[in-house]
């Protein structure tokens, strides 16, 4: 066991198969198949583990009565593997037959049966189902709290169960309070480089990343980091894990040569500790694809989705969602590419495993459908587009709260194609919807935001209303944490919103009013060159119209 915690699966492996050759005994056989199964699971080799689980059922089931809590924790491993391969409904079924034998055995309060609704609400989150998700984690903290001390680190674990779901659900502040909880648990009754606590940290992390706090998710991702280069080899798998975060926050920085070193290392590590056809090389591979998309370099990009999918078609089954995942990566290079034929069939084969395997309201669908609307949008066929963001607003609608991001994205979606069909009045409305939403949901500084005000402002100019676009700019200065004139970008920019403004002769002593304010604090100096010139003239002109 302790080899399988250092992630030294082939020792391991080697130990376990010697001592099969020392015992006859049906039930230490069924463990030592149980342990096989453990290092097959954390090598990726889900077929083989399967197989090894299996078989210790075989052996629990001749020598055991039916409600055995032992036969539970056969039914528990399965369920794990299902889990794994991303057979959700035979994952539940057999985790479901866990917490039946658990019900009958053990007392209502037995901690077995917390880790049984933990694992089904695990589930039922990758399902989309996040109110049974949310009910089941909740069942296993109320046992928890009843039959454990106040800090046991087994509340912290329902706590960042709680904190994901919350997190999928977009409720940002609920989720932090939750995995802030259980990292205020582990702080206390855990050593400071406990891997419990950097499970927690890297939580918090996931969570900041998905709100746009890139530095914060940062600062949480290198607090694991740590912990982890201090307490397991130098080439553990969470190691990998844990370059592959830091490298997605310098993805969304824009810091692609940082980017690819972190997916560079995490890859180094899986091709040392785990075999070739491990489904973690697929994720370095996919994320190192995405990096070079962004920096234009279609070619590698291919290059890296097409390894990813290689591995993940060797080591799982066809109809898993990860692959969904990998078809929608060659679909986005292509749709760049402007390759919309390829682009298409391979959204279309993204669809097609996520409606086998998931719900028919599951976020994931509506992705999709969002994602084929955009292609349509660069085809420029957009009542086609205008159709498929429409299907996947009406998925986000029923399966999200009111004022999750994801939905602001669908809304922002929508009112770009109607913009581009020159429905001005149906794009603001759209824009609008999508600012109050990325308002209420997401940190003052998230790009996202920058970018709802950017469409506004863009969307007034092109309705000839520039007034309101200046004011729309103000109004995204002022929501800012810390507003200020002195960052060369937006100064720029408020060069040009206020350019826009004078082009509007018809108020001029109006717009002035509400330009002042701004304009006396922008020096020359903070200008790019380009906009100098141009800055010392609109301070003439401002001169000219005082007097």
């Amino acid at each position: 066991m302790f080899l399988i915690k250092l992630g030294k699966f082939d020792k391991a492996e080697q130990v376990y198969k010697a001592l099969f050759g020392l015992t006859t005994d049906d039930k230490e056989q069924a463990l030592l198949y149980h342990q096989l199964g453990l290092i097959k699971r954390n090598q990726g080799d889900y077929e083989e583990a399967l197989s090894s689980y299996e078989k210790a059922l075989e052996v629990y089931q001749k020598i055991l009565p039916e409600d055995h809590p032992d036969l539970a924790t056969s039914y528990n491993n399965i369920g794990q593997v299902y889990h794994n391969i991303g057979q959700y409904s035979k994952a539940l079924s057999f985790y479901q037959k866990s917490l039946e034998i658990y019900q009958k055995t053990l007392p209502s309060n037995h901690s077995s049966l917390a880790i049984s609704y933990n694992n089904i609400g695990l589930v039922q989150t990758y399902m989309g189902n996040y109110s049974k998700a949310l009910e089941s984690h909740q069942q296993a903290l109320e046992i928890e709290q009843d039959s454990l001390p106040s800090n046991h680190p087994y509340l912290a674990i329902s706590y960042n169960n709680i904190g994901l779901v919350y997190k999928n659900m977009g409720d940002y502040s609920k989720a932090l309070e939750s995995h802030e909880k259980a990292l205020e648990i582990e702080q206390k009754t855990l050593p400071s480089n406990h891997p419990s606590l950097a499970t927690s940290y890297n939580n918090i992390g996931l969570l900041y990343d998905n709100m746009g706090d890139y530095s914060k998710a940062l600062e949480f991702y290198e607090k694991t980091l740590v912990i982890y280069q201090k307490t397991l080899p130098s080439y553990h798998p969470n190691l990998a894990t844990s370059y592959n975060n830091i490298g997605s926050v310098y993805t969304n920085l824009g810091e692609y040569a940082k980017a690819l070193l972190f997916y560079e290392k995490a890859l180094e590590i899986e091709e040392k500790a785990l075999p070739s056809d491990h489904p973690n090389l697929a994720t370095s591979h996919s994320n190192m694809g995405i990096v070079y998309n962004n920096m234009g370099d279609y070619s590698k990009a291919l290059e890296s989705h097409e390894k990813a999918l290689e591995i993940q078609q060797q080591s799982l089954p066809s109809g898993h969602r990860i692959l969904a995942t990998s078809y929608n990566n060659l679909g986005s290079v292509y749709d760049t590419m402007g390759k919309y034929t390829e682009a298409l069939l391979y959204y279309e084969k993204t669809l097609e495993i996520e409606r086998i395997t998931l719900p028919p309201n599951h976020p994931d669908l509506a992705t999709t459908f969002n994602n084929i609307g955009l292609l349509y949008d660069n085809k420029k066929e957009y009542d086609t587009a205008l159709s498929y963001h429409k299907k996947a607003l009406e998925i986000y609608e029923k399966a999200l709260p009111p004022n999750h991001p994801d939905l602001a994205n669908s809304y922002n979606s929508i009112a770009s194609t109607y913009e581009k069909m020159k429905d001005y009045t149906e794009a603001l409305s759209f824009y609008k919807k999508a600012l109050e939403i990325r308002k209420q949901s997401l940190p003052s500084n998230h790009p996202d935001l920058a970018t709802s005000y950017s469409n506004l402002w863009q969307l007034y100019q092109a309705m000839g209303d520039n007034r309101q676009a200046f004011l729309i700019y103000q109004q995204s200065l002022e929501t800012r944490e810390k507003p200020t004139t002195s960052d060369r970008s937006d100064v720029a920019q408020t060069y040009n919103a206020i350019e826009q403004v004078f082009e509007n002769k018809e108020e001029p002593s109006k717009t002035l009013s509400f330009i002042k304010p701004i304009i006396k604090n922008i020096r020359i100096s903070q200008l790019p060159k380009q906009f100098r010139m141009k800055n010392f003239r609109m301070k003439l002109r401002l001169k000219t119209k005082k007097t």
